[in-house]
Parts: C-alpha cells; structure tokens; sequence
C-alpha cells in the first residue's frame, strides 16, 4: 500500500520527527509502516523517503537507489531502512548536488553536500548499525535526514538562481551535473 506524500507548505515538513523505542519500532504498526514507506519511495521513483513526507512524525527515512528514472545518473544503493539517524561529516569537502523532492515537484536546486559521512541508528529490526556512505549517495543520506529535522533541501541552497524546473534541469544542467556526478564516483565509488 502506497501513502500520500505531502508537498512544501504542510506544517509536518516542518516538524523534527521524534525518536523511537525499540519496543515501539518492535511493534506491528510500526513495521507495517515501514514497509508502506518503502513501496511508497518505489512508486513515486523517489531515492529516498521520511516519515515527514507521509505526515507522520517517527525519526525513519529509507534509501534505495535500483533503475531510478528521476535519477538515472545515480549508483545503485541497496534497501537500507534507518531509525533514529545521525550523520557524522568525516570531510571537510564540499559538492555541489542538484536535489530534487518528492515533496516540492518540479524544482531542482544546488546543495552543497558532504561526500563523506558516517551514518548510526537503528535498522528496522533494531539492530544497532554504523556505516560509511560516500559520494553522491551521501547526499541522498543527508538530504533524508534534513526531512527529519523539519529542513527543506530549499534552505540549504547557497545560490538561489540554481532554482529550475525539471524541464529546465533537464534541458539546460543535467549533461552538466551528469559528468560532476561520473567524477565524484570515479573518486568516491558511489
């Protein structure tokens, strides 16, 4: 079952999520949830999903990155489903990704994003868990976790004339940004 994703302007986009007990991410609803998430992300091509773009408030975001047509020029990334996430930057450095949202359709803008980052939570088995994430798919993991932080991938952009619509993105950056995205994985692998 597929859920209603919610776009800029609804207050829950705006809320930090809250986090989750491990009796609580045991539990049927929840798991359900989950699994509601992640068709959800598959349905709307999305790389990435929160809990906030369905109007509920749990810290979980799902990743994954499999033949994405919104973003063919992205690697593939397995299923990976996160409870209470936090990000540790383990750079200094900087690229700059052209983000899109299944929350704000048909805008595009410039983020700088970390291309080097530790990510430790929760699977959704309860499973501590503690991983790297680099290159371009690291920006996926941020731009996730901005949601559950009630942030918009439009308050981390630096220049405001990289606003465009997909069919400007297209036309006029994507070959562009398609060869920033084949050297940021020919350094970083992902």
């Amino acid at each position: 079952m597929t859920l209603e994703i919610i776009e800029i302007g609804h207050p829950v986009l705006r809320e930090v999520a809250t986090d989750m007990s491990l009796n609580q991410l045991a539990s049927p609803e929840v798991q359900e949830f989950i699994d509601e998430l992640i068709d959800t992300k598959r349905s709307a091509n999305g790389a990435g999903i929160a809990a906030n773009q369905v109007a509920n408030t749990w810290r979980i975001f799902v990743v994954e990155i499999a033949n994405n047509p919104r973003y063919p020029y992205k690697p593939e990334y397995p299923l990976t489903v996160m409870v209470n996430p936090t990000i540790t930057f383990k750079s200094d450095k900087r690229f700059d990704n052209y983000e899109g949202c299944l929350s704000i359709p048909n805008l595009r803008g410039v983020v700088p994003r970390c291309p080097e980052i530790l990510v430790e939570g929760f699977g959704r088995g309860g499973n501590k868990t503690k991983f790297e994430v680099k290159g371009i798919t690291a920006g996926t993991f941020q731009h996730e976790l901005d949601h559950l932080d009630g942030i918009l991938f439009p308050d981390r952009v630096e220049d405001p004339k990289t606003f465009c619509t997909w069919n400007e993105f297209t036309a006029r950056y994507e070959d562009d940004f398609k060869q920033n995205v084949k050297q940021i994985v020919a350094e970083y692998g992902s």
